[in-house]
Order: structure tokens, then sequence, then C-alpha cells
């Protein structure tokens, strides 16, 4: 199947609504059909301010980037980008053409 490989980029300890922005981001798409997604948590990484974030063995709370990734319908990628926007969520994404597909039934 040919889509879009729809990804979010944010830090770990980045909140919407008081709860963790990636959890948020994937209950919120759960709840607006969406019908899978995964979060990924980095080892280092910086964003557009230049700032290295990396996770530390003594640290206790971390704030690595987080990646959330879905796949889906391009049509259904622009009503979900037009969901987050009515939600104030300050998201940074990218969009990629994709093709995806299950090679086994479960």
């Amino acid at each position: 199947m040919k889509g879009i490989s729809l990804r979010f980029y944010m830090q770990e300890m980045r909140k919407h609504n008081g709860i963790s922005m990636h959890e948020w981001l994937l209950e919120f798409a759960k709840k607006n059909g969406i019908r899978g997604g995964s979060a990924f948590r980095a080892i280092a990484g910086y964003g557009g301010h230049g700032v290295m974030h990396e996770e530390h063995f003594f640290e206790l709370a971390a704030n690595v980037p987080i990646e959330v990734c879905f796949f889906m319908k391009k049509e259904e990628s622009i009503r979900f980008l037009k969901l987050l926007k009515n939600e104030n969520a300050d998201l940074f994404y990218s969009i990629a053409e994709a093709e995806f597909g299950r090679i086994s039934e479960f």
C-alpha cells in the first residue's frame, strides 16, 4: 500500500494538556481513528535551537528527543494535521511518501 509516513518530534519532558506530549499524541491519534502509531526515544539529538540533548547514565530525568511515527493515507494525514492545529498542539513534523504493508496476517 502506498501512503504517508507522518512523524512528529519533541523533547521527552514536553507536556500538552498536563501529560507527556508523546503520550497525548498517541492517545489523540487513537481517538481520531488513526490505526497505529509508535513512539521512539532517541539517545541524543538537537533541534532548531541547536541545544544538544543526551541521556547520561546518572540522570534520573532525561530530556532526549522523542519521535512519534504514523503510517496512513495522504487524506488521513491532512485531516489529522488539521485536528492537531485545532488542538493548538505545537509540534514539529515531517511527511514523506511511504510504501507499507503486512507480510503475513496475524
